[in-house]
């Protein structure tokens, strides 16, 4: 056995100890953020609003959580033939608790092997999630348009926002062209993929941009078939799954005490929906998306409503990151015991 194979104890242990690491040092950079814009957190009173939460209040949180859950992961049944929706669920759930706790690429290394234990090629199952990604990216980048509509419903233009809102629309749209474009004929997908090889060579100058082209060539073939009726489905899912997250948000806030008038929900929907790209930092934007949002709610209705907003948004916190960490467990436990070893559908990656 070589000195590589032997694992130290401690190693195991690393990983995850550097992610609570990174969630306790985004936590305290949001206190000290929001401290800065809007003073200090009443803490006391953050508590007070957190206890008028009730267990069926939460119950339904969590059911929420779960719609969003299952949104979020349909376009994998969308986009790979073989996977059912309810498999897409499992699916995604692991893939967020492998990401949570062990390192890169132990996410796909999970999924290619749920994919091949269910006959789905490994090639397959890789384009499915490359596209279920890309995707999400259109939608991350592109849901500040909903923001830009509400402030046209309502009449109210927050022209910080609105700026932000059409630059990263601009950025969704570019996701959009170029993946078409890529998607459209062979010879533009090879010319993609040896533009983006090239770009990165710069920096990394081992890489091969004909070795990309020709990765970006195969996802094409894996992917291309239907994708004027699948692409449009999957964003649908999607953006529906971003309104459901909206709405968690607003429920919270309902539920520590904050009435309609002194936080309206369109409020609150426009300036999530605004920052919704910095989903983008680890964790969904733990700490930065909330400090923007927190402070821009504080400065708008005023410091009176700080800790109920405060308090609605750890609540929110709370139940979007640990009930899919519950659900991946459960998932990956009940995939072991029923798996089954299968032949991946199709013609061998192989060949």
């Amino acid at each position: 056995m070589t000195s590589a194979a032997v694992e130290k104890p401690g190693n195991r242990w690393r990983g995850p100890l550097i992610r609570v690491a990174v969630i306790i040092a985004l936590l305290v950079s949001a206190v000290l953020v929001i401290g800065s814009l809007v003073g200090d957190i009443d803490w006391s009173s953050v508590r007070r609003a957190m206890g008028q939460l009730h267990w069926w209040q939460l119950l339904l949180l969590v059911v929420g959580l779960l719609l969003r859950q299952w949104l979020n992961a349909l376009p994998l049944s969308i986009y790979i033939k073989g996977v059912s929706a309810f498999k897409g669920f499992v699916n995604d759930q692991t893939a967020i608790l492998m990401t949570t706790f062990a390192p890169p690429p132990s996410d796909i290394v999970m999924r290619v092997a749920m994919f091949t234990s269910w006959g789905v090629t490994p090639s397959a199952g890789l384009a499915g999630t490359a596209m279920n990604t890309l995707t999400f990216y259109v939608v991350r980048f592109g849901t500040p348009l909903l923001a830009i509509v509400l402030m046209a419903v309502t009449g109210s233009w927050h022209f910080g926002e609105l700026w932000a809102a059409v630059l990263s629309t601009a950025v969704s749209a570019a996701i959009v062209v170029l993946t078409w474009l890529a998607l459209r004929r062979r010879e533009a997908a090879a010319s993609i993929g040896a533009g983006a090889g090239r770009f990165v060579q710069r920096v990394r100058p081992k890489v091969d941009p004909q070795a990309w082209a020709d990765k970006v060539v195969a996802f094409r073939a894996d992917v291309v078939d239907g994708i004027t009726r699948t692409f449009p489905r999957a964003l649908l899912a999607l953006v529906g799954m971003v309104v459901v997250d909206a709405g968690l948000i607003v429920l919270s806030i309902r539920f520590v005490g904050l009435s309609a008038t002194a936080v309206p929900a369109v409020t609150v929907l426009t300036a999530f929906l605004a920052a919704y790209p910095l989903t983008l930092f680890p964790f969904q934007g733990l700490g930065v998306l909330d400090a923007v949002v927190i402070s821009t709610l504080v400065l708008d209705l005023g410091v009176d409503v700080e800790p109920g907003i405060v308090a609605g948004f750890i609540i929110w916190r709370v139940v979007t990151i640990v009930t899919p960490l519950v659900l991946g467990a459960i998932s990956i436990l009940g995939w072991k015991f029923t798996a089954r070893p299968a032949d991946p559908a199709g013609p061998s990656d192989a060949a």
